[in-house]
């Protein structure tokens, strides 16, 4: 499947309260206390829904879980809701023992994981909701250089420690106007399993192939680089480094400096724009279930209009729950955070790129399969 570019529409189509109510009252066949109709302490008109609901991973979903976590419980006060930011690989890990209710992770399962899944969710499988999008920045801290053009095999020069100065011959070719010191260059990297980490190597494994030779992996190959935990330890790192550089989801990267990257001819900046775009232009993994919306993002396209440094970062659960409560909630909540409403919210706190039309219609569909197992 092909997600077009449809435009997102600028109007909400629904209150916060209506579209969850809609997933409360679905939720389930049957007829419960916990999703009966009334009022609440939050004045929501949603049928209110009880218990709890944990998830656990991306840490740069982060500021997006936020945002969705205050409206889902202005609107379901009744469940207790709960997200630790402990890493894309710690999420997928609790959520296949047991240990969660769902994930978030800046990468789909793999063969591997979608094999022990089929273990912890039975014949109905997972399903993997891209979610939530967002350019990774190549974040640096040179004094004196406010603009920086970086071409593929030159971040892959950068990140396996082949180039070591930032005047070196590579850089300057990227940028023949700027002034480049011979300060030395200090590549962090992300010490924990990580999704962003996958992004990023699977972006230098597609794009700069000659040069980066390491594959896409989610945990950092080699010991060289300055290694820091999450995306927060990330930015700190190049934040206190003179001369670091490092990768990260745009949206933390504060007041660092941010290079533009090569892609055609053209140096492209990232942006929540140009981060849809890649996205909606790429394709699903062939072969998964049909509630699997994992993607093959296009790392190579020459289009301006597109940054392929891009992070989709996915929810996982089990289709079908033993607990019935926690359907319900898990159910309510998804349909709130593909909701515009929901998608807005991202956007505003964590500067993330909305899905399309088209991405929303089929995100839906899974939602509306998730119930308690018969």
């Amino acid at each position: 499947m092909k997600l077009s570019t449809t435009t997102r529409a600028a109007a909400v189509s629904a209150s916060l309260a209506a579209v969850l109510a809609t997933a409360a009252c679905g939720a389930t066949n049957e007829d419960t206390g916990s999703s009966s109709s009334g009022g609440s302490a939050s004045g929501s008109s949603a049928a209110q829904l009880s218990g709890s609901l944990v998830g656990a991973g991306s840490s740069a979903q982060q500021a997006a879980m936020q945002a969705w976590a205050a409206g889902f419980n202005t609107a379901q006060p009744g469940v207790t809701f709960s997200y630790d930011p402990a890493g894309s690989g710690a999420g997928r890990e609790q959520f296949l023992s047991g240990d969660v209710d769902f994930a978030g992770s800046d990468s789909a399962l793999s063969d591997e994981e979608l094999a022990s899944a089929a273990t912890q969710c039975g014949d109905a499988g997972v399903f993997e909701l891209p979610n939530y999008i967002s350019a990774i920045a190549v974040v640096y801290n040179l004094d004196g250089v406010e603009d920086l053009n970086l071409s593929p095999a030159t971040i892959a020069g950068i990140f396996n420690g082949s180039i070591t100065t930032w005047n070196d011959p590579a850089i300057a070719a990227d940028n023949p106007d700027a002034t480049l010191p011979s300060t030395a260059i200090a590549p962090v990297h992300r010490s924990d399993k990580s999704g962003t980490t996958k992004n990023f190597t699977d972006y230098l494994d597609q794009a700069a192939g000659g040069v980066w030779t390491d594959g896409a992996v989610d945990e950092w190959p080699g010991s060289g680089g300055e290694a820091a935990n999450g995306t927060s330890g990330v930015i700190d790192a190049v934040k206190a480094g003179a001369g670091a550089i490092g990768y990260a989801d745009e949206s933390q990267a504060g007041d660092l400096g941010i290079a533009d990257i090569k892609v055609g001819e053209e140096f492209v900046a990232p942006s929540a724009e140009a981060a849809a775009a890649v996205v909606a232009n790429s394709e699903t993994v062939p072969g998964r279930g049909e509630n699997d919306l994992a993607l093959q993002v296009n790392r190579t396209t020459t289009s301006a209009d597109e940054y392929p440094i891009v992070l989709v970062s996915y929810h996982i659960g089990c289709v079908e729950m033993e607990d019935q409560d926690k359907a319900e909630a898990l159910r309510a909540f998804e349909t709130y955070v593909v909701s515009e409403e929901g998608q807005q919210a991202a956007a505003d706190n964590a500067g993330s790129s909305p899905i399309t039309d088209d991405a929303r219609t089929a995100a839906e569909k899974v939602v509306n399969a998730i119930t308690v197992a018969s």
